[in-house]
């Protein structure tokens, strides 16, 4: 399954061939396909592999095909798959990680009905105080930003900082002020839901 190196095929592609492309694509995709199969069973291969022959057009102009020097091409497109891979798993946990926390703040005002509704009821309560909270002109900007980064978009507090020129600990500060606010919104929501 994995494909013979092609010194040509390389060498025509790090010279700026574009024609040779789609060959390139049909010798190795199939491998790649594989390893984040066996590897990554969780990712959408698809768009890793995509991912990676974008970062990969990027380098191989210039690249010189020297396996005694530089190891072998299927283990310099390996690395880069991989790394493109852990890249999709960690945006995925850190989605999933957003979602759980802006669902964790809905569970944490009063109870909202038994029904079979009440998932749905619980986000669209959600949603609203979301877009109260992100509507509010007494909340400056700047803040509202740095909570849709860390609870909607999943980034780090770390990153967040970096972005905002801003200290870890004002990024913790403004997550949760806006978590309390955004706590007292959903409250609000739910007493008038069950007048």
């Amino acid at each position: 399954m994995i494909p013979e190196t092609s010194t040509t095929l390389l060498k025509d592609i790090a010279d700026g061939d574009s024609a040779r492309w789609p060959e390139f694509v049909a010798r190795y995709r199939p491998m790649m396909l594989a390893y984040l199969k066996s590897h990554f069973p969780d990712v959408d291969a698809d768009d890793v592999v995509q991912e990676t022959l974008i970062a990969l057009s990027k380098v191989i102009i210039g690249y010189r095909y020297a396996p005694d020097e530089t190891g072998r091409f299927r283990n310099y497109l390996t690395g880069i798959l991989r790394k493109k891979a852990l890249k999709q798993c960690e945006r995925a946990a850190k989605e999933r990680t957003a979602k759980r926390e802006l669902h964790e703040l809905a569970d944490a005002g009063a109870a909202i009905g038994t029904t079979d509704d009440s998932d749905a009821w619980r986000e669209a309560v959600l949603e609203i105080a979301m877009r109260q909270l992100l509507d509010d002109d007494r909340i400056p900007d700047k803040s509202k930003q740095i909570f849709q980064r860390l609870t909607v978009d999943g980034a780090s507090p770390d990153e967040v900082a970096a972005e905002y020129g801003t200290s870890r600990n004002n990024v913790d500060k403004t997550k949760s002020r806006m978590l309390a606010r955004l706590r007292e919104i959903v409250r609000t929501l739910e007493e008038a839901g069950d007048a």
